[in-house]
């Protein structure tokens, strides 16, 4: 299918080169807050951090999603967005307010009074939709307009966080994260059904990815399906075959795309095996809802599993393709790829009970957590703070 794209003037290669595109700035904001928000996190846990921070469980929850998870969705969907409609999002000025703006939500959660700071930290997500959906709209790309729709969804359960922790409802704080989970979780979903294939076609030498449209929208409109039927609370009837089809369609799917031919291009396999952590995570979400397991275990496959190694994956792939440099992966991307998969397993792991009473598969998840970020930070600052090497826009 060919992309809409509508020719604009293109902005003159004038200013810092941070604020040329949307991947630019957020994914460097979102690597530097994950190698340092996941030690501050343990810290609090193992009872070492001074008083005087609002570090707990319920930060750490909402920060990892509607912080740091937020931050790269949006740096993807601005890129994503340029190149789908060849119209800009924003760009200089405006993409360095919205990048303060996120700033300011994670400096309000961590110090200012818990009003201020819900107001603060929720004015992003409606700020970073609305210019996205504005160039949508201006280009008629309709096929997009779902993840606004996605985004504002965030925002809502993102307004509920806040009003659980006010005391304005009555509800579990964890039940608005859960839901913003499964939204990033069909985000993935969806946008992976469209790359991975193609990525694998072009970046795998003799691969032939097998892709059936309409089982790949079945497979998707039954994840929301089970979204939907977890936020709701409704019976294990109900949610446990839905969750388990579905689970059972994307290992096929990834069977069918050739994933194990993948296993010596970095740059694929992290998505592959990625996607794969989906499955997981839906089964031990079925296994929760049977008492069998904690459901930790399920959102932690899904958040740090799948969503972490997307996270890095694509967060390597766009900057490397989006800077004008070859899609290779080097010893840096090797580590940060397996560390990611390294901490998603022990943590996952330490859910399901195998951990120690020190918490040692805690602090191993932590540490290659940390590892993971800080070496996409080392690495990609370079990148993502200079011009492109071929000398175009972006």
């Amino acid at each position: 299918m060919t992309l809409l794209r509508i020719e604009e003037p293109r902005p003159p290669l004038d200013g810092h080169p941070l604020w040329r595109l949307g991947f630019r700035p957020f994914y460097l904001v979102a690597a530097v807050f994950s190698a340092l928000a996941i030690p501050l996190w343990m810290a609090q846990y193992f009872g070492l951090l001074p008083q005087g921070l609002n570090v707990g469980f319920m930060w750490h929850m909402h920060e990892m999603v509607f912080g740091m998870a937020a931050a790269v969705v949006v740096g993807f969907l601005y890129t994503a967005g340029y190149n789908w409609t060849g119209l800009w999002t924003p760009v200089r000025g405006r993409l360095a307010a919205l990048v303060a703006l996120w700033l300011a939500g994670r400096i309000a959660m961590l110090a200012a009074p818990p009003l201020a700071a819900a107001i603060v930290d929720w004015l992003f997500l409606p700020a970073a939709a609305w210019p996205l959906f504005r160039v949508m709209q201006k280009a008629n790309n309709r096929r997009n307009y779902f993840l606004v729709v996605l985004l504002g969804l965030m925002a809502l359960a993102n307004a509920v966080f806040h009003a659980i922790s006010l005391g304005w409802l009555a509800a579990a704080p964890a039940a608005p994260v859960q839901a913003a989970i499964l939204m990033i979780v069909m985000m993935e979903a969806a946008i992976g059904t469209r790359i991975i294939p193609m990525f694998t076609r072009n970046g795998a030498p003799g691969t032939a990815p097998r892709v059936q449209p309409k089982l790949d929208k079945v497979c998707l409109l039954l994840l929301a399906a089970a979204a939907v039927s977890w936020i709701a609370g409704l019976s294990n009837w109900l949610f446990v075959p839905i969750a388990l089809v579905v689970a059972a369609l994307v290992l096929l799917r990834l069977w069918r795309w050739q994933a194990l031919r993948t296993l010596s291009v970095p740059l694929l396999w992290i998505m592959h095996l990625s996607y794969a952590w989906i499955a997981a995570g839906l089964v031990l979400l079925v296994l929760a809802r049977w008492q069998l397991v904690s459901a930790s275990a399920g959102f932690h496959a899904l958040t740090v599993g799948s969503m972490a190694g997307l996270i890095l994956g694509m967060m390597t792939r766009t900057a490397l393709g989006h800077t004008g440099r070859p899609l290779k992966a080097g010893r840096a991307e090797r580590l940060m790829f397996a560390l990611i998969q390294l901490s998603a397993a022990a943590r996952v792991a330490s859910a399901l009970g195998y951990d120690t009473p020190h918490g040692v598969l805690l602090i191993v998840s932590a540490a290659c957590w940390t590892t993971a970020f800080l070496a996409y930070g080392i690495a990609y600052i370079p990148y993502l703070s200079r011009a492109r090497a071929d000398g175009k826009p972006g």
